[in-house]
């Protein structure tokens, strides 16, 4: 399922800079404010991956399976890496310790006989010892030369290796030769509790060994691999990555004979799976509703599903489509007769597609990933910790799980951690540290930072037909109040007139419409599809309670005063003479501060891969309507949204994601570090977007990553998360949901959740002929 999320390729990046400024962060006493002590442990979702022992799946055949794009690396520790390389170099490259289904590293014991910290004092000392079997695809045996490399090029010390990240790699002091090359001996100078994370992928010697080998040798080609499978070729014209069985792995032998991995955009992999183009692919939550349909119809049915093109045809239409198309009228009759033949097409093509797509499982998951909103803190309203509080303390989170996961069929609870997630070992709710759900303690919170309702209206002293207690400024007070309820009677009594006007102007438009009914037979679900796509790639802005996009200036670009109204709008032209006009509608409810109204810009992604984005996005709005707050919402390409807005800064609030990571204590740190400045007087922001820290939240993730005793690190975590939750920078929402579509013969493939794919281990159940959906059309 797509989701605009942070690119996997930042997660762990060193540096980010941008400009910014921030001011000292307000955290409330956080004694006794976590959850997690209530009601059962949370448990991870299971994954949906068909599982099947080894001697249920047949030998041989290609599978093809869906990516977004060829990646522009294969070196996992560039800027550039995304999730493709992940995927990719998963099959081709040691991982010491992946993750399990809990989302816990686990040693791969096709990698390691044995890896462990042999001593604390007076330096931290791991000792890997290596499998006997394990080498290079060129023979050579993986050993310390390959780690000493990667240290080398990882760790900072040498900026001629253009490397992403050296989380880790920095604390190591030296690596030596044990007994021999299957032994590492691993010295820190520095204490590293997630010792487990270093040298996952390794790569052979010849690609670190040198800045230029390792800057630009491996980011289209591996010539030395230690997967089950090796690379046999990156053709990016294709779109596909294809590799064959590696004959020296030394493990269980692949059961596929050759893994192709293919670029599909989000919104071409329903008409890929039913040309037979891909066998595994992740999709939308559309695409899996057409293939549970398509599961639910009978396999003999030949006519048009229920669904579709011509589903939404009433008798009636139908009946004037062949009317007109039969008719006396020749012009009309063409029209109407091309119509009705484009219709059959479409519904004829879609009856295909759904029998191809029969064929196929929707397998789903939760993805070790969560949805957050972001709170710029940099500057502006939001720079405020009460004004964040107030938005936080004002969403239901759970109405907005619901809405994403409930749906599916998926577990909807909201994630109280920024750390980890359900079923983790670091997993506990602190979301108590922030608050429950309380509009009435929201309200307080802007009240206290100055921002109250009425506070977005200025009455200005110059008023030439304002009440008389305006213009003298110490009137009457009794006049002025009166004057305001007469305000508020005309406005009512405009508003009543105004949707009288509006119910005639659409009483009108569907008798013309009722009219034009007929022209053609053509699909109307289709058509008001069409139109929903067309509208979530439009770009632009629109602040919400306006009728129409860009009919007015944003309501935070000037202040408001109490004549601003449209058409006459000056004071008593809709009530007795000296009454100040009331204000308009869409800023009389907003809360403000001298005269400005509380309005933020809320940008989200505008592609078609980002509709479920954009509806969370639209509940969010809704309730913080319910406090005063405006919100101008900005529609940007899914492609400038991270680069453009999120990554510099360019927004108020956004709807992004971060991985989950069985490594909270260094991977955390960078997304939740306080900015520091720079020498050119910018600020290092890493990835914390939200510009929002604290040096006490920093001073625990250094604690927690240096400390050794698992148990202790993960508390020093829990305390992070507490005060992570109380600056409310960021809001975890809901675990992203995880729909893979896969060819109903595939074993152990699917949705993985926390767990990685045992890539050896996929295959079909029964051998695939000649001509087969694994292999047509590739």
């Amino acid at each position: 399922m797509a989701h605009v999320g942070v690119p996997r390729g930042t997660a762990r990046k060193r540096r980010s800079v941008a400009l910014l400024a921030t001011g000292v962060l307000t955290i409330p006493v956080l004694a006794g404010c976590t959850s997690d002590s209530e009601g059962p442990t949370p448990v991870a979702v299971p994954q949906d991956i068909a599982p099947a022992a080894r001697d249920r799946v047949a030998e041989g055949s290609t599978l093809t399976w869906a990516i977004d794009a060829v990646p522009a690396t294969l070196n996992a520790f560039q800027a550039d890496a995304d999730g493709a390389t992940a995927r990719i170099t998963g099959a081709l490259l040691p991982s010491l310790f992946p993750m399990d289904a809990k989302g816990e590293p686990k040693r791969n014991p096709d990698y390691l006989e044995s890896a462990k910290v042999i001593e604390q004092e007076p330096k931290q000392v791991v000792l890997y010892k290596l499998n006997q079997q394990a080498v290079w695809s060129d023979g050579r045996e993986i050993g310390a030369p390959d780690f000493v490399a990667q240290w080398r090029a990882l760790s900072g010390k040498d900026s001629a290796f253009w490397t992403a990240r050296n989380a880790g790699y920095e604390r190591i002091e030296k690596i030596e030769r044990g007994k021999d090359d299957l032994q590492v001996r691993v010295t820190f100078s520095k204490p590293y509790a997630d010792w487990r994370s270093l040298f996952s992928p390794l790569y052979p010697k010849e690609v670190t060994g040198s800045p230029g080998t390792f800057n630009d040798g491996a980011r289209t080609t591996l010539k030395n691999t230690a997967g089950p499978f090796r690379l046999r070729g990156v053709d990016k014209k294709k779109g596909t990555v294809v590799l064959d069985r590696n004959p020296r792995w030394w493990g269980n032998e692949a059961k596929l004979e050759s893994l192709v991995f293919r670029a599909v955009k989000a919104g071409d992999r329903a008409a890929a799976l039913t040309d037979g183009t891909v066998d595994v692919a992740d999709i939308e939550p559309a695409t899996a509703n057409r293939i549970a349909l398509a599961a639910r119809e009978r396999a003999g049915n030949a006519g048009a599903p229920a669904h579709g093109p011509g589903a939404g045809i009433t008798p009636a239409a139908a009946l004037r489509s062949w009317a007109l198309a039969h008719g006396s009228d020749e012009e009309a009759a063409e029209t109407a007769r091309a119509a009705r033949k484009k219709n059959q097409e479409a519904v004829a093509v879609y009856a295909a597609e759904q029998k191809a797509l029969r064929g196929f499982d929707v397998r789903k998951s939760l993805e070790p990933a969560y949805t957050q909103l972001a709170l710029n803190g940099e500057s502006g309203p939001l720079s405020d910790d009460r004004v964040r509080r107030a938005i936080a303390r004002t969403l239901d989170r759970q109405e907005l799980a619901d809405s994403v996961l409930k749906p599916l069929g998926l577990s909807a609870e909201p994630p109280g951690s920024h750390l980890a997630l359900a079923g983790q070992p670091a997993y506990k709710d602190s979301s108590g540290a922030l608050g429950e759900q309380d509009t009435k303690e929201a309200r307080a919170l802007l009240a206290d930072a100055g921002w109250t309702p009425g506070g977005a209206v200025r009455r200005t002293e110059d008023t030439k037909a304002g009440s008389q207690a305006e213009k003298e400024k110490a009137g009457d007070g009794k006049k002025a109040e009166k004057a305001e309820k007469n305000a508020d009677k005309a406005e009512e009594t405009e508003e009543k007139a105004g949707k009288a006007e509006e119910t005639e102007e659409k009483a009108g438009k569907a008798e013309k419409d009722e009219k034009a009914e007929g022209k053609a037979g053509k699909d109307e679900a289709a058509d008001k599809a069409g139109k929903d796509d067309a509208a979530s790639r439009e770009e632009g802005s629109y602040i919400v309670g306006d009728d129409k996009p860009g009919d007015r200036a944003a309501a935070g670009d000037a202040e408001i005063a109490a004549q601003d109204r449209t058409p006459g709008g000056a004071a008593g032209a809709y009530a007795p003479a000296g009454t100040a006009a009331p204000a308009p509608g869409s800023v009389k409810n907003r809360v403000g501060k001298a005269g400005k109204p509380l309005t933020l810009r809320f940008v989200l992604p505008s592609g078609p891969g980002s509709q479920s984005l954009r509806r969370v996005g639209e509940k969010i709005v809704e309730m913080l309507d319910t406090i005063g707050i405006g919100t101008q919402i900005t529609k940007v390409s899914d492609e400038s949204y991270f680069k453009d807005h999120i990554a510099s800064g360019d927004y108020d609030m956004a709807l992004y994601s971060w991985p989950a990571t069985a490594y909270p204590a260094t991977d955390g740190r960078p997304i939740f570090a306080k900015p520091e400045p720079a020498t050119d007087g910018s600020l290092l922001v890493e990835q914390n977007y939200t510009r929002v820290g604290s040096d006490h939240i920093d001073q625990l993730f250094d604690r927690a990553v240096s400390e050794l005793d698992a148990n202790a690190s993960r508390e020093l975590l829990k305390q992070a998360d507490a005060r992570i939750w109380a600056a409310a920078g960021s809001i975890p929402l809901y675990q992203r949901p995880q729909l893979v579509a896969v060819d109903k013969k595939l074993v152990n493939i699917g949705a993985f959740g926390f767990a990685a794919p045992r890539y050896e281990d996929i295959g079909f159940t029964a051998r695939q002929a000649a001509g087969s959906p694994a292999n047509r059309k590739k």
